[in-house]
């Protein structure tokens, strides 16, 4: 299951490794082909090879500035991978690693870290040092609590942390540039005490315990996707009228009985599920003929 919801967020990696030029840094599969190459190489897959280490030889090649380690058989990350001080982009997913070491801070140079479907319970503190970071993917491993790693690096501008077992978020809005927050499918209940960053765009809360969409949510004036279905929110404060950019709203398999008229003055809201609430027809009907603009599910 936790497989397949992290293919949720390969969108996201997919926009990354666009990134990189096919043509210009062409990806070897095969460390003796790599090694032998007359061209610097800088881009390499062992993405399903079955490892349990990395071949030592790959210190030799320290152009690497890409490197995809998916669906191999790590329990921990190789020491001579910090040898590859030119590291942007890492995919580590997949894998059985329970934990970074401190020597993860050998890569000034990252910006892309994924990790997903491994057996982390937290995040060493050490990570926060790689100030470069953009993204960071940790979905289907085991941490309870928001890493207060990641909360100092203020330079983030993607996290997903989906398919935890977090509980606690705080100190989110110290990472000032975050535009993407995923922590769907989680044990979150309560969020009237987080605080999040102002450029966020784009949060996915959906399958936790959330009763109420906290003010600090509703005056996220930049926010255009909110995807907030399967909790138990019973209401919603008229207050989302101040979320004027949000172009999709997701509140479906909640326990919504009424929805505030003040949605409607949500001008650039495109789609609005409601799915899976005790709503009334001729109320969601209402909503229907005052946005006309907006496709509503129901």
């Amino acid at each position: 299951m936790k497989k397949f919801l992290v293919l949720i967020s390969m969108f996201f990696l997919s926009e990354m490794n666009a990134q990189i030029d096919p043509v210009k840094y062409p990806t070897y599969t095969d460390i003796d082909a790599a090694l032998q190459s007359k061209e610097t190489v800088y881009s390499m897959s062992f993405r399903d090879k079955g490892l349990f280490n990395l071949p030592a030889q790959i210190s030799k090649l320290n152009s690497i500035f890409f490197l995809n380690l998916m669906g191999n058989n790590f329990e921990k990350i190789d020491e001579v991978l910090f040898t590859l001080k030119e590291m942007e982009i890492l995919y580590l997913n997949e894998n059985n690693i329970k934990y970074i070491p401190d020597e993860i801070t050998a890569f000034q140079k990252l910006k892309t870290f994924s990790m997903n479907l491994n057996q982390l319970t937290f995040i060493n503190p050490e990570f926060s040092k790689l100030q470069n970071l953009k993204a960071v993917h940790l979905e289907a491993n085991n941490l309870n609590i928001f890493p207060p790693a990641l909360t100092k690096i203020s330079g983030l501008e993607e996290i997903n942390l989906h398919s935890n077992q977090i509980s606690s978020v705080s100190d989110v809005d110290q990472i000032k540039n975050l535009q993407f927050l995923n922590l769907s499918s989680n044990q979150i209940n309560d969020l009237n005490d987080s605080e999040f960053p102002k450029k966020l765009k784009y949060l996915e809360l959906q399958k936790n315990t959330i009763t109420a969409i906290p003010e600090s949510i509703l005056n996220l004036k930049k926010l255009e996707f909110l995807n907030i279905g399967e909790n138990k929110i019973t209401k919603i404060s008229p207050k989302i009228k101040n979320m004027k950019k949000l172009a999709s709203l997701n509140l479906a398999n909640n326990l919504l009985e009424k929805i505030p008229e003040e949605i409607t003055q949500l001008k650039n809201l495109k789609t609005l599920i409601l799915n899976g609430n005790p709503l009334k027809k001729d109320e969601v009907e209402h909503l229907r003929k005052k946005m006309p603009e907006t496709q509503i599910y129901f």
